[in-house]
């Protein structure tokens, strides 16, 4: 099949966020690999997934799960080769799935030959590519960020006697972007990779490239000015491919990053992530509807990638104190399950494997405005283990069958990178790919459904506006999604009761719902208020159509 080639195809898919160690080992030696994630690509194809965002694979000593890159232009040996990478895409590509990677702009680890250099002295020609200080009060106020585990943004280096800045923990020094040799550096880095055919990066960190004197070091125009080049080299020299910010930020924050169509393509809508839950929590539509009503507009040829977790806590940096101990009350009751100001859980334990509950989210994460992303195994039901300290709970083997290892490895159990999850409410014998693709009703098999639905509306669903409906029953949220004169109304119960709701659809007077599910019809629409009996956490997605048959089909 050829790749599809619309500009905006991400406006089109559906996301896998996938780390290669976790996903499928095909050596045997405990850890996932690049040959094993080429052989699980029809899985994700099956599953209606056409992008891939894969975890950082550069060279890396470990100690924040790749993140801390000690060589970007090599694959950890662990995860393959240069060309089990090249096969990657190119049998990605053949399905019709795009791959973007993660791209560590910030930091690097203190491994790296760049800061191995720096060290050597205060007249090394690396020197200048990190931040330095002969005191650690420079840019005070300037938030912690790992506020659990790190005391300041300056570390001691004591061979030369210098401080060194880092935003995230003390083994990551930050590079220096008023450096144009780091700025090249950075660009030369985005074409080796995209000369391999990958389709565009997933930038970590992007708020804090450069600092500057009372300021708080974050959203700087130095930063956005950086931005627009990188955006301008990728448009330029790799058309097609793109940038998918991590600005983990408020909404006027989070928005300037797609510029004026010239920054990124893409942003992660940080500020909808955890008031999807708070909704929950407190019954209410209001957190979704105004969290929404602020980060939208956006320029037209720009997208929100909207998620429901991912590899990392969820983060609860971005939301107001009393907001913060809803999430805290309702989805990490103990305190093991909290981490920096976040938690960490899967999707299914965070809220107690209720399968009504998990369907509405992924109805909402399915039709809501932006590009949904997936973490792989949340498709499953997979749980966490809170016990493996840091975020490794959620990053554990992909769960394929009910033998050993969770089919992920022929390894002894002993060598595998992370234990799988045996839980028994979560155990990988009853929770895996084998077994819920042999279950009609499984979650695995409705999330196969509902991407297949939403592929059928991609056009509204995927470059829809949106308008909120106003009704008397707060627990109700309901909206409209509408192009080109088609029209979808999605409606959710997010209470845990019966409830009902009355909406005014009298513009819509003569047309005839049909559930776009299941195909059933349902009255049409007249001038009276249409009324939902609504049972408790469910949803409707309603095709809003031509009134062309009668009324007893």
């Amino acid at each position: 099949m050829p790749l599809d080639d619309s500009k905006l195809w991400y406006r089109d898919a559906i996301f896998y966020e996938v780390p290669i160690k976790s996903f499928y080992d095909s050596n045997g030696d405990g850890i996932g690999d690049f040959a094993g994630m080429t052989k699980k690509l029809d899985y994700l194809k099956d599953l209606g997934i056409n992008g891939i965002w894969l975890l950082p694979f550069y060279k890396s000593p470990l100690k924040d799960d790749g993140y801390d890159i000690s060589d970007y232009y090599s694959i950890l040996p662990e995860y393959g080769t240069i060309e089990d990478f090249k096969i990657l895409i190119t049998e990605a590509h053949a399905r019709n799935i795009r791959v973007i990677a993660d791209l560590v702009l910030n930091h690097v680890s203190d491994q790296n030959s760049w800061f191995r250099e720096a060290l050597k002295g205060k007249d090394n020609p690396k020197r200048d590519w990190f931040v330095w200080s002969d005191d650690d009060a420079k840019y005070s106020g300037v938030r912690v960020i790992f506020s659990d585990t790190e005391m300041s943004n300056w570390a001691w280096e004591p061979k030369t006697k210098q401080y060194y800045w880092h935003r995230f923990y003390s083994h990551q020094p930050d590079l220096n972007y008023d450096n144009p040799e780091v700025r090249e550096e950075i660009k030369n880095v985005v074409r080796f990779w995209l000369d391999m055919g990958l389709d565009g990066f997933r930038c970590d960190a992007v708020p804090y490239l450069f600092e500057r004197e009372g300021t708080s070091c974050e959203n700087l125009p130095e930063t956005h000015e950086y931005f627009k080049e990188l955006r301008k080299l990728v448009d330029t020299e790799f058309p097609g491919t793109i940038l998918l910010a991590e600005a983990n930020q408020w909404p006027t924050d989070a928005k300037a990053y797609f510029g004026n169509e010239d920054e990124f393509h893409m942003a992660f809508n940080f500020p909808l992530m955890p008031r999807i839950f708070i909704a929950l929590a407190t019954e209410s539509a209001a957190p979704i509807v105004n969290i929404i009503n602020q980060t939208l507009p956006i320029p037209p040829t720009c997208d929100w990638g909207i998620f429901l977790r991912n590899h990392d806590e969820l983060t609860l940096e971005m939301v107001t104190d009393e907001e913060r101990d809803i999430m805290y009350n309702e989805y990490a009751k103990l305190p093991k399950m909290r981490l920096n100001l976040g938690i960490r859980r899967r999707l299914a334990p965070l809220v107690d494997n209720d399968r009504p509950t998990i369907e509405l989210l992924y109805a909402l994460l399915l039709s809501l405005p932006g590009t949904p992303i997936f973490y792989y195994g949340d498709e499953l039901g997979m749980g966490d283990n809170i016990y493996l300290g840091d975020r490794n709970g959620v990053r554990t083997p992909m769960q394929w069958s009910f033998d050993r290892n969770a089919g992920f490895s022929t390894a002894d159990t002993e060598q595998l990178y992370s234990p799988p999850i045996t839980n028994p409410n979560y155990h990988y014998e009853t929770v895996n790919v084998e077994s819920e693709l042999r279950l009609p009703t499984s979650l695995l098999n409705w999330v196969k459904k509902m991407t297949r639905v939403r592929s059928k509306f991609s056009d509204i669903l995927g470059h829809g506006d949106v308008e909120f409906l106003q009704h008397k029953n707060r627990r109700i949220l309901a909206y409209i999604r509408t192009i080109d004169g088609r029209n979808m109304l999605c409606i959710f119960n997010l209470s845990r009761r019966p409830t009902y709701v009355e909406l005014d659809l009298s513009r819509f007077k003569g047309l005839r719902p049909v559930e776009a599910i299941t195909d059933a019809k349902f009255p049409a629409i007249g001038d009276l208020p249409y009324f939902f009996t609504m049972p408790p956490r469910s949803f409707f997605w309603l095709s809003l159509t031509e009134n062309d048959f009668k009324e007893d089909d």
